[in-house]
């Protein structure tokens, strides 16, 4: 059994940078499906989408590589096996959302008809994946793609919510550490990391 408490550092900050990139990227997403088609504007949101949808796709293989060296606390003992299948499976499934939505993204702006350049936050230049990119008949692989994506990210809202109402379920209906052991130390009425 570890013998940690807390998740380390660097673990706390890639997930709550993560979180507020996704929570950035689904209000942008929102917003821009509903501006003028083709306006200046929802232009810049596409843009702004796009360069927030690589970030996360950065941030998730930086947290899965500090994942898969560095070993996360153990899930409370008082917890039930169904319980911790479940939060394993969310896990899982938060992760394989983390990489597929901006793959999806990205596949879906190299299939797009329209061929719009990528420039993250206006600076640096992302190239389109080259098989998608060079399709002779776009507009169908675009389609199912942007689908696929939309879809994704409803189903990511879904498990959002559900991974926020369990940490605070565990904080005020159960009074385990399951959410403090992810809070940044803001003050010293957090235990040490040794038992």
């Amino acid at each position: 059994m570890s013998s940690q408490l807390r998740y380390d550092g660097v673990a706390i900050a890639l997930h709550w940078l993560t979180a507020l990139f996704i929570v950035g990227l689904l209000a942008v997403g929102l917003i821009m499906t509903d501006l003028p088609k083709g306006s200046a504007l929802q232009f810049s949101f596409f843009q702004l989408h796009k360069s927030m949808g690589i970030t996360v796709l950065g941030l998730t293989i930086l947290r899965l590589a500090w994942r898969l060296a560095h070993r996360p606390p153990d899930l409370p003992e008082t917890m039930t096996s169904w319980e911790k299948t479940a939060a394993h499976a969310g896990h899982l499934g938060l992760y394989a959302l983390l990489f597929g939505l901006p793959l999806s993204g990205w596949a879906l702006v190299s299939a797009s008809p329209r061929n719009i350049p990528t420039m993250l936050y206006g600076v640096v230049p992302w190239p389109h994946l080259p098989i998608l990119s060079t399709l002779t008949d776009k507009k169908p692989v675009a389609e199912a793609i942007e689908d696929l994506h939309s879809a994704a990210a409803w189903i990511l809202m879904a498990l959002l919510v559900v991974h926020v109402g369990a940490a605070l379920w565990h904080h005020f209906a159960r009074k385990d550490d399951v959410l403090r052991r992810m809070l940044p130390r803001f003050s010293s009425d957090f235990r040490s990391t040794a038992r």
